[in-house]
């Protein structure tokens, strides 16, 4: 996204900041249901969407919302479903389908806790784990997050740019608290804004295979209506896209539905870094909880203690690479999370466990201030 021009300057919190974010990518259906803490996403562009020529429909439920936003991406509409935590679980199957038929879509998570119904109003960070296993099967997966409202409005035209590229689904992770804070946003003018549109057959209908091997390993969709017809399925297929029982076809299928996202993980992958060239103590944050260790980081480098933080703006693919240049320099990795410690899993395999990494995890609805983390690197210390 350029700085060329100064943008629009806008208070909003951060669901509004991605509905605002959606239309500005090109999205033009949403499907989705109600549920808390993500609501707000749905409520905006149900206003927004038919002022533009675009379609918001409420679903009777979470699977169809995801089925629906499915067919939409399949005649040529950028498309968003939101949800939160238990309707993530229902959204998995026809997640899993989207990820088969390589047709892309974006899905906002605004996590809360759990499990079940959890607590509704409260914040949490534990779909970071399901937002990659939660459908079963082999495949890549692209998930992001944000911490700010701002980070909100770019990381979602960032997921639509992702699923069109790569034609596949694409996740965004926020919680409670980054939906329902409002701060300022800066809006870019349109002409400022890059925008990726997913490619267009090079063949004429007759000689057309959706699902063809190339180099890039990314398949090209025809949208629906335009002249070619082609099959869409969940089952295994081949090039044209029906169904196989062929091994060497499969092999070949699953692989490659893995090796699009795994060969582009160093365009996908990206982080932010604070004051970590010298750091003796690493913290490793994403979403809300960045910011906490963001003050927390400055404290203890007011108190003379050389902390830094890696904070990864995208979380799958793991940043593997990432995290062990900062576990090859530094004493010890702190995690704070709104969980227990579900990405300090992935961090403590990415460092080869070359450093001690400690967890601070919290679930009880309340956010983890500087001041504890403060305390937890102090104890590491």
């Amino acid at each position: 996204m350029s700085n060329d021009r100064p943008g629009k300057v806008r208070m909003m919190q951060g669901n509004q900041a991605c509905a605002e974010g959606a239309i500005a990518a090109g999205c033009r259906f949403f499907a989705g249901y109600p549920i808390t803490p993500s609501s707000e996403i749905a409520e905006n562009l149900s206003v927004m969407l038919p002022r533009l020529g675009g379609k918001f429909i409420q679903m009777e439920d979470e699977m169809a919302a995801m089925g629906a936003i499915i067919g939409a991406a399949l005649t040529g509409q950028k498309s968003l479903t939101a949800t939160s935590g238990p309707g993530f679980s229902l959204k998995q199957e026809t997640k899993g389908y989207a990820s088969m038929a390589e047709v892309p879509c974006v899905i906002v998570n605004v996590m809360r806790g759990g499990p079940s119904t959890g607590m509704p109003t409260l914040p949490a960070q534990m779909d970071v784990q399901q937002a990659r296993w939660g459908a079963h099967g082999d495949r890549g997966v692209i998930a992001l997050t944000a911490k700010s409202a701002q980070e909100t409005y770019e990381q979602t035209i960032r997921a639509f740019n992702l699923a069109e590229r790569y034609m596949t689904p694409v996740i965004l992770l926020i919680d409670e608290i980054t939906g329902h804070t409002t701060e300022k946003v800066i809006i870019p003018d349109a002409s400022d804004i890059e925008i990726v549109h997913r490619k267009k057959p090079d063949k004429d209908p007759e000689n057309y295979l959706p699902y063809r091997f190339t180099d890039d390993c990314i398949p090209t969709l025809a949208p629906f209506g335009t002249g070619y017809r082609y099959n869409v399925t969940g089952l295994c297929h081949n090039e044209t896209g029906f169904p196989t029982n062929d091994s060497n076809e499969i092999q070949c299928l699953i692989e490659r539905l893995t090796r699009k996202i795994e060969i582009y993980e160093d365009d996908i992958i990206r982080n932010n870094e604070l004051m970590l060239e010298d750091a003796e103590i690493g913290v490793f944050a994403y979403g809300s909880v960045a910011r906490t260790a963001q003050a927390a980081v400055r404290i203890c480098r007011e108190e003379g203690i050389k902390a830094g933080l890696l904070e990864p703006t995208v979380l799958w693919p793991f940043p593997t690479k990432a995290v062990l240049a900062m576990a090859q320099k530094v004493r010890a990795i702190v995690v704070p999370e709104l969980n227990l410690g579900q990405m300090a899993r992935e961090v403590s395999l990415a460092s080869q466990c070359s450093v001690p990494v400690h967890k601070l995890g919290r679930v009880d609805g309340s956010p983890i201030p500087p001041q504890q983390l403060v305390e937890k690197i102090r104890e590491v210390v």
